[in-house]
């Protein structure tokens, strides 16, 4: 399959992911305690389903800017940022495949996003959440979805193959 072909799937398989994955949520956890998962060998509380809405970017940045700022950034930023980067993608002769991958789950989590905002009135749908703790303590992340997942993993891959880049045994042999 062409990179074209690879990337459609990608993002197209994520974004479906993500809003099936949000109308769950709100169907099932939106007025409901938090639900500890799997409840028999999480220990302290290790994964939860929690049902929030956050008007904010990341850990609720932009959050208590006025509501036309935030749309502004929230919205309109962002869909310049995605626009940028599905040109790379497809513009970009010689990609590397993890780039390839790894940009397309930065822009299938984007649109994940970017669809909650313009659709569920600048809010996006959150659920998930993991810590630990015990004994009157603990430290959890902020309460995130699908697309987080997929913004997050894009980058955390991009990183890696910065990070690895030129380490390989090609690369090796070419400088003995």
């Amino acid at each position: 399959m062409k990179r074209f072909g690879w990337v459609v799937v990608i993002v197209a398989g994520l974004v479906v992911l993500d809003q099936i994955t949000k109308i769950i949520a709100i169907k099932a956890l939106m007025g409901k305690p938090i639900i500890p998962f799997p409840q028999s060998w999480a220990p302290n509380d290790l994964f939860r389903f929690q049902f929030a809405t956050n008007t904010g970017a990341f850990l609720s940045l932009f959050s208590t800017l006025p509501e036309s700022v935030r749309a502004w950034i929230l919205i309109g930023f962002n869909s310049v940022i995605l626009v940028v980067v599905g040109l790379f993608l497809f513009a970009k002769h010689a990609l590397h495949p993890g780039v390839m991958v790894a940009l397309a789950m930065v822009l299938a989590g984007g649109i994940g996003n970017l669809i909650d905002r313009m659709f569920r009135d600048g809010k996006v749908v959150d659920f998930m959440n993991v810590g630990i703790g015990g004994g009157g303590w603990s430290l959890r992340s902020g309460i995130f979805n699908v697309a987080d997942l997929a913004i997050v993993g894009g980058l955390v891959v991009l990183m890696l193959l910065e990070l690895f880049r030129g380490k390989g045994p090609e690369k090796e042999k070419k400088s003995s």
